[in-house]
C-alpha cells in the first residue's frame, strides 16, 4: 500500500533569517516602508544565486505568545505565497506593531497577504531606487 504524503507547506530553514548578525545587518541597512501594523526592513544581499529570506519581529506588546505566534503563522504563510514574485537575495525583516491580535477567516489572511504584498513591492522598489535601479523582477 503506497501512501502519499503531503508536502509540507511551510517556509524552508534557508528562507528564514535566524541570526542576531542578519537582524543587524537588515535594520543597519536602513531601508525601510510601513503599510498597516507591519513595518518591512530589507537588504539586498551580494552572493548570486541566494535564497530570499524572512525575519520576524512580533514583541509583547501586540499580546500574549497564542496572538504572537498567530501573526508569525500569517505572516509566513503570506511570505511563501509572495516570495516567487521577489528578486533574488533579499533579507527581509518584518515588525508588527502593538495592534492586537490578527483578525480571523479567510478575507482577513487575504488582507494580511495583499499587505505583504504592497509592503514588499514598495520597500523592493525603495531599495532598487537606493541603488540606482527601477521597479520590480518581471518574470
Amino acid at each position: 500500500m503506497v501512501i502519499d504524503q503531503p508536502q509540507p507547506r511551510g517556509l524552508p530553514g534557508a528562507a528564514r533569517l535566524k541570526r542576531p548578525i542578519d537582524f543587524r545587518a537588515v535594520y543597519a541597512a536602513r531601508q525601510s516602508v510601513a503599510s498597516g501594523p507591519l513595518v518591512f526592513y530589507g537588504r539586498q544581499r551580494t552572493d548570486v544565486g541566494a535564497p530570499t529570506r524572512l525575519g520576524l519581529s512580533v514583541s509583547r506588546r501586540v499580546g500574549n505568545a497564542v496572538v504572537r505566534n498567530r501573526w508569525k503563522r500569517r505572516l509566513r504563510e503570506a511570505f511563501r505565497l509572495v516570495r516567487q514574485d521577489l528578486p533574488a537575495g533579499v533579507d527581509l525583516v518584518v515588525i508588527v506593531r502593538a495592534s492586537g491580535p490578527p483578525e480571523a477567516g479567510a478575507p482577513a489572511a487575504r488582507r494580511i497577504e495583499q499587505l505583504m504584498r504592497d509592503g514588499v513591492a514598495r520597500l523592493v522598489n525603495k531599495m532598487k531606487r537606493a541603488a540606482g535601479q527601477t521597479g520590480l523582477r518581471s518574470d
